[in-house]
């Protein structure tokens, strides 16, 4: 197991769900991490987030393996070639999700809130402060044992939040891309899930279990997860743990403004290797919507290390004309 502190090597992730097929969006993602670590002469970690049971799928899992081979991505650790820090399914780490929730608990920082998704909801849009962080509507932490009690035989099932403190709770960091990120997690974020109540350990708590233990140093992903950063930072120092570096990339997005997600079926690798695309034109035109070729053209990943500056990617998205891809080479 890799101690944080104990890193002087830079150790990124790329960290895909198996829930559908690898898009362009994914590969977007995939070989800006790739590019960032390599050319850093750092070790890339492929961890796959299949903690979703609803969701996750193992054929998913290989079919994501077989299109970043497929596009010329390699990495030094994972599922399918082992290393120090295995396993590297989240499904698998499950017990270690459990023990950072217990270490959690024993310094009274978590507890059971057993409001509904609806109360939630309502309590974050109520007109009481003009704040719409998430809210425990029924104040939960403050349950006797026998409250408690009365609502499991009601047959209320909790999750698990953690309690902010009722004074600031302030996080500032540096994004290679989105540059100084200032945050007080006392006016934003609320009292947020660690375990849902069917006993699923939430991203939140399983990304930074996984960063910590794996010894990141950095996380290059897009930037719809930048409002999930302080509080990663947050558990980060609770658990003990040093925060990786952030750099939050553009999103793709459609002409219409639609993120690119699994839903845009005709843009999963897979359906543009049945089109007839070859992976080089696939890099090349992720390549030169990041700025480092003039004009998409067929190349290797190999070929463009070196070229990729983060702290140029700082605007919120990147238009793709989906029609022009479907037409094919």
């Amino acid at each position: 197991m890799v101690k944080s502190d104990q890193v002087v090597q830079v150790r990124a992730r790329f960290a895909p769900s198996p829930t559908g097929e690898m898009h362009l969006g994914n590969a977007w993602t995939a070989l800006l991490a790739w590019l960032d670590v390599r050319q850093r002469q750092g070790r890339l970690v492929l961890r796959i987030e299949d903690l979703d049971p609803d969701r996750s799928r193992p054929h998913w899992t290989a079919q994501l393996i077989e299109d970043l081979h497929w596009l010329g991505l390699d990495w030094d650790e994972g599922p399918d070639i082992g290393g120090p820090c295995a396993p590297y399914m989240q499904d698998q780490r499950r017990s270690l999700y459990t023990t950072a929730l217990e270490q959690l608990a024993a310094v009274g920082l978590v507890y059971h809130c057993y409001c509904t998704r609806a109360e939630v909801r309502a309590a974050a849009t109520a007109p009481h402060g003009g704040t719409d962080r998430e809210q425990c509507a029924n104040r939960c932490w403050l349950l006797n044992e026998h409250q408690h009690l009365q609502l499991k035989l009601a047959g209320r099932k909790p999750c698990v939040r953690i309690h902010l403190p009722d004074v600031p709770v302030p996080i500032q960091f540096v994004d290679r891309c989105a540059g100084v990120v200032t945050e007080d997690m006392g006016q934003t974020t609320g009292d947020f899930v660690l375990r849902r109540a069917d006993g699923v350990h939430a991203y939140q708590l399983a990304v930074v279990v996984d960063d910590g233990l794996m010894g990141i140093t950095d996380v290059l992903r897009g930037n719809d997860l930048l409002p999930s950063t302080a509080r990663q930072i947050w558990l980060h120092h609770l658990l003990g743990f040093t925060p990786p570096r952030f750099a939050h990339v553009p999103l793709l997005i459609d002409t219409d403004g639609h993120r690119l997600s699994k839903r845009h079926a005709v843009l999963s690798i897979a359906a543009l290797r049945t089109q007839g695309q070859q992976a080089g034109e696939i890099i090349g035109l992720l390549a030169a919507l990041a700025g480092m070729l003039p004009v998409p053209r067929a190349i290797h990943p190999t070929q463009l290390l070196g070229r990729l500056d983060p702290g140029c990617l700082c605007q919120p998205s990147v238009v793709v004309d989906v029609a022009t891809i479907r037409a094919g080479p």
